[in-house]
């Protein structure tokens, strides 16, 4: 076989590698091992780890595209002429990303020094969010003690929906949605929140609700 062809057939191992990664992560979380991803393409785990040489690098390559997806709701949500329509669009779209894949949650919290792009658009994601949730209150319609960190409370809640929810995962979202997008809303009846978490323990919080589900698992 000529250059051409070994670079092709290297070329189809990783794509039927980051396909396996992508089915097993959204199905079963993102400590599935990377022996199981291999199997799964039927490939060699040393052929994973010649295209993947760690697991940080195989989930940020996976998980490349979620992450843009995810700025760029963010950022589509800013044109939305209605800015309450927009906060609750892309709130229930996150939800959405968070139904289809049980990675996603998890892959939020975790840090890729070697992606520089991965960090890249996590980081525009999270401005797009604070943006999101201040045109919302500059219009009245979201409540004023509302932070970017309540946001990251509502998905843990419904990672909580999701892990749990088995086949009934997306009629308990969409009533957890309901409610919990009613409390945010500004009313002449709320009263002050508690003081609101940290980013760091926020993001905790998700870390410690993926361990807990993944010693279910075993």
């Amino acid at each position: 076989m000529d250059e051409s062809g070994l670079r092709a057939d290297a070329e189809l191992n990783r794509q039927r590698l980051l396909a396996a990664a992508r089915e097993l992560f959204a199905s079963e979380g993102t400590e599935v091992s990377m022996r199981h991803i291999a199997r799964h393409a039927g490939v060699g785990e040393p052929t994973l780890r010649r295209r993947f040489p760690s697991k940080g690098a195989l989930l940020a390559e996976a998980f490349q595209d979620r992450i843009t997806a995810y700025a760029d709701l963010a950022e589509t949500a800013l044109t939305d002429p209605d800015p309450w329509h927009g906060f609750v669009t892309f709130v229930e779209q996150i939800a959405g990303m968070q139904l289809a894949d049980r990675g996603f949650t998890e892959v939020l919290t975790m840090s890729f020094p070697a992606s520089i792009r991965f960090a890249a658009e996590r980081r525009r994601g999270y401005q797009g969010i604070q943006q999101v949730i201040a045109r919302a209150q500059q219009a009245g319609r979201l409540r004023d003690d509302f932070v970017p960190e309540d946001l990251i409370m509502l998905l843990l809640a419904h990672a909580g929906v999701v892990a749990g929810g088995g086949d009934q995962a997306s009629r308990f979202s969409a009533r957890l949605l309901a409610y919990l997008l009613q409390a945010a809303k500004t009313t002449a009846e709320t009263e002050p929140l508690p003081p609101a978490p940290s980013e760091a323990q926020a993001y905790g919080g998700l870390l410690r609700l993926s361990a807990s589900a993944n010693r279910r698992r075993k």
